[in-house]
């Protein structure tokens, strides 16, 4: 069996027990010795392999708890919108993707928050530039969705259509469909898409991990649908699976994956079942988060409740009674506050306390809700880079509410278990972007000066604990990885720039030279 010591470096073991080393052993896709060189040569044997890592300074590898795989790595090839300024330009992008291709047009991510002309486009716009092909094209946060006439045809949308229960069909002065579709009201083009598409998700998952390998991501808390998780078992059968994957439920699959007796944590070190992911609630951006104050500006705004209590209720004993942990969306102060009252009552029942029951997001407690994560056990699933792209929002929106918003330090002091991911592809999937956002609650210009809400800025061993220990209890893995101690996998990266004696400023910038996922070497520089 192969055997290599890394030596000469820096290395930050995330155990308490023994913090930093300078050397790791490897056998196969266990770590055998962390510590000395001297100890771990001897330990790995006379034929061990050398690695010198030139100094470097070595993480445990890092995993992103919060990632929409298969909608990243689609998006590698669909129209790209987020970084337009204005209308004008989001319309030049999609004129140049809709010609001469054939089939939906996909992709998005544009923010019309950041346009010129603040105002959410319509079917009108979109038919200018695309007008002989159905287009789909979600906002930023993917809540709503910008579709074309011919799109509204396929769905069978008119003005006589209702809305559905927790979503919206935006509609004009004459009643009639507009094209902007909120929360379940998009839904069906799920579905319809998948049907009059050809979609080959394996290879361009194997691209979009590759991306992530570079990045030091070594596992994701995948959260796409069914043919997400076929598309992984693909490339696990292949040999081709270099990342670990705890694979997450969609609700529309939660009767199959009960009948076919999936369980949280079933699965071995490559491919885990996750918990059931339900939406409590839409997204700030979107102005459909379920809030207790009204919206600043929109009295009548309180967003949009995707679930009722007693939906909550049956959804969490179902899928509780099958083994099945719950992981909820919930962005707003009101839906929070509906999540954590929910779980108080099934944790009531004694039932199932073996489960690790998540929130997604939770970016906006009343701050008396803030305890509650722990007295609950529920673990707080954030990503820092939401904080830092949303403070234009959070001031203008919900100005004068009793929130605290992106409450990472206090969710601490509580002794809540906090992990850290992206939602690529709503933010860039590079865990520095989000340990840099997590320490400074800046921008990547810098601004605000002192971070906004300073009091909620994290430490550098805080927010990497976040990617890396209490990611693998998330998964009910902390037997198998999150640290860099003897007998657990090796799975680490190497990094040019040490985070722990870097400016913050250079937080975001730090580059991966190596990462290493069960004992073999994924990516280098």
């Amino acid at each position: 069996m192969n055997t290599v010591v890394y030596e000469n470096a820096r290395v930050y073991t995330m155990d308490p027990q023994a913090p930093t080393a300078e050397a790791i052993a490897v056998r196969g896709e266990r770590i055998v010795a962390v510590g000395e060189v001297a100890a771990c040569r001897e330990a790995a044997g006379a034929d061990a392999r050398r690695e010198d890592l030139a100094r470097m300074t070595v993480l445990p590898g890092l995993c992103d708890t919060h990632i929409h795989s298969a909608n990243y790595a689609r998006g590698l090839r669909q129209v790209d919108l987020r970084d337009a300024t204005s209308l004008a330009e989001c319309l030049e992008l999609i004129r140049a993707k809709a010609d001469g291709s054939p089939g939906w047009l996909l992709g998005g991510r544009w923010n019309f928050n950041r346009w010129d002309e603040a105002r959410q486009p319509t079917r009108h716009d979109l038919d200018s530039v695309c007008p002989d092909r159905p287009a789909a094209l979600p906002s930023v946060d993917g809540h709503t969705v910008w579709v074309n006439s011919l799109a509204l045809q396929r769905l069978d949308y008119t003005e006589g259509t209702p809305d559905p229960a927790g979503g919206q069909i935006v509609r004009d002065s004459q009643g009639v469909p507009n094209g902007i579709l909120r929360e379940t009201a998009a839904h069906p083009l799920r579905a319809l898409v998948e049907a009059e598409s050809v979609d080959d998700l394996a290879p361009q998952l194997k691209a979009a991990q590759a991306r992530l390998l570079a990045v030091g991501l070594t596992g994701v808390h995948d959260i796409d649908g069914e043919d997400c998780r076929r598309a992984f078992e693909t490339l696990y059968a292949q040999g081709d699976l270099a990342l670990r994957v705890h694979k997450l439920i969609a609700l529309t699959a939660l009767d199959d994956a009960i009948e076919g007796g999936r369980s949280t944590g079933d699965g071995d070190s490559w491919l885990s079942t996750g918990p059931v992911k339900i939406f409590a609630d839409g997204a700030l951006g979107s102005h459909t988060c379920l809030v207790t104050q009204a919206f600043a500006g929109e009295p009548d705004n309180h967003g949009i409740a995707i679930l009722t209590a007693d939906d909550v209720d049956r959804i969490v004993r179902k899928a509780c009674l099958a083994g099945i942990a719950v992981a909820a969306h919930a962005i707003g102060d009101a839906a929070n506050a509906m999540m954590l009252q929910a779980l108080r009552r099934w944790k009531s029942t004694g039932l199932a306390p073996h489960l690790r029951h998540r929130i997604e997001h939770a970016q906006h407690q009343r701050p008396a809700d803030i305890a509650a994560f722990a007295e609950l056990g529920v673990i707080a699933s954030m990503q820092p880079v939401h904080c830092t792209s949303d403070i234009h929002l959070v001031q203008t929106l919900l100005a004068g509410h009793d929130i605290a918003s992106y409450p990472w330090k206090s969710l601490l002091n509580n002794g809540a278990t906090l992990t850290f991911g992206s939602d690529a592809p709503v933010e860039d999937p590079n865990p520095f972007h989000g340990i840099h956002a997590a320490v400074t609650r800046q921008r990547a210009d810098g601004t605000p000066p002192g971070g906004f809400q300073p009091h909620e800025r994290v430490s550098v061993a805080e927010a990497i604990r976040a990617y890396t220990v209490t990611a693998a209890y998330a998964s009910y893995e902390e037997g198998r990885k999150g640290m860099l101690r003897p007998g657990l996998l090796a799975d680490f990266i190497a990094v040019t720039t040490d985070p722990f004696q870097a400016e913050a400023d250079q937080l975001r910038d730090i580059a991966v030279a190596l990462t290493v996922v069960g004992g073999v070497v994924r990516h280098t520089l």
